[in-house]
């Protein structure tokens, strides 16, 4: 049985984060998106922008996280990041960093120094995904989703495929190691596509048009930058393309626990927001320079 749609929305105006990332916010937003979308908790898009060629650091100075895993896509463009566990890396077009906080971290993500150098088009997205309560503290852990292993599956007919970052889809399972059960899929759609998503009924589910044009469960059509929240009243979700499309698609169990968000930190109450900001500032969290 198809979902029902509960919302089609646009994301807030822009705004940008450090001075690298002129983003659009869609979640958390309102209070119940923090119930309706768990256990993803936010999720900000940077829709395709031409950056001109620049010999400064562009990006985000070194912050800190906690109780949380952030996933960072991009699409074009390159992001070079850091963080005080000793990792680092830079996300190219296609791949995928995927970073457990946990128990606390610190980390920084700029503009790849090759490509602010030569400017061009950044397009890119993060999302938040809450971590339960029994692995609040882990400890962090990063994961280089590179192009080359996230598996994909091949549409009937040649009409696209479906990159599967998360969960599985027609025996394709992603490779990213997951807390709680998530389905992520990026779907790379050619005109008159037609791809059937099934997703447990219990499931919070949405998807985000980044490129082009498509339908999904009956509604009208949507273009880039349109998302839609469906209802926990099905099992699948039908999209279909009239043009060329880059459809995100998050389908997750949601975590049932009280949550507490104040800035980078990502909790279940009060006291543990108090206790993460005593270690941020008691260097806790390591330690990292810009």
């Amino acid at each position: 049985m198809k979902r029902s749609i509960e919302k089609v929305f646009r994301g807030a105006p822009e705004h940008w984060v450090g001075d690298g990332f002129h983003v659009s916010n869609y979640f958390p937003g309102a209070t119940d998106f923090q119930k309706r979308m768990s256990p993803f908790f936010l999720m900000d898009y940077q829709k395709p922008e031409l950056f001109e060629p620049t010999g400064r650091r562009r990006g985000v100075g070194t912050h800190p996280h906690r109780g949380f895993e952030t996933v960072s896509i991009a699409f074009e463009g390159a992001v070079a990041h850091r963080d005080s566990a000793g990792n680092g890396g830079v996300i190219r077009p296609n791949e995928v960093q995927w970073m457990t906080a946990g128990k606390g971290i610190l980390h920084n993500e700029y503009h790849e120094e090759g490509f602010a150098k030569a400017g061009g088009v950044m397009h890119f997205i993060q999302i938040w995904v809450n971590l339960p309560r029994k692995n609040k503290l882990a400890a962090p852990h990063y994961q280089a989703l590179t192009d080359g292993i996230i598996a994909a599956a091949p549409l009937a007919g040649g009409k696209g495929l479906v990159r599967v970052i998360a969960g599985a889809y027609e025996g394709v399972q992603g490779p990213a190691r997951t807390f709680t059960p998530v389905q992520m899929l990026d779907l790379r759609l050619k005109p008159e596509a037609r791809v059937r998503l099934p997703t447990p009924k219990d499931y919070n589910t949405a998807l985000l048009v980044l490129t082009g044009t498509v339908k999904t469960n009956g509604s009208a059509a949507l273009s880039a930058g349109e998302c839609v929240l469906f209802r926990n009243d099905g099992d699948e979700v039908v999209v279909e393309s009239s043009a060329d499309s880059i459809v995100m698609f998050l389908s997750g169990a949601p975590i049932d626990e009280p949550l507490v968000h104040y800035g980078p930190f990502v909790m279940n109450s009060v006291d543990e927001i108090n206790e993460a900001i005593e270690d941020f500032n008691g260097g806790k969290f390591g330690a990292l320079s810009d």
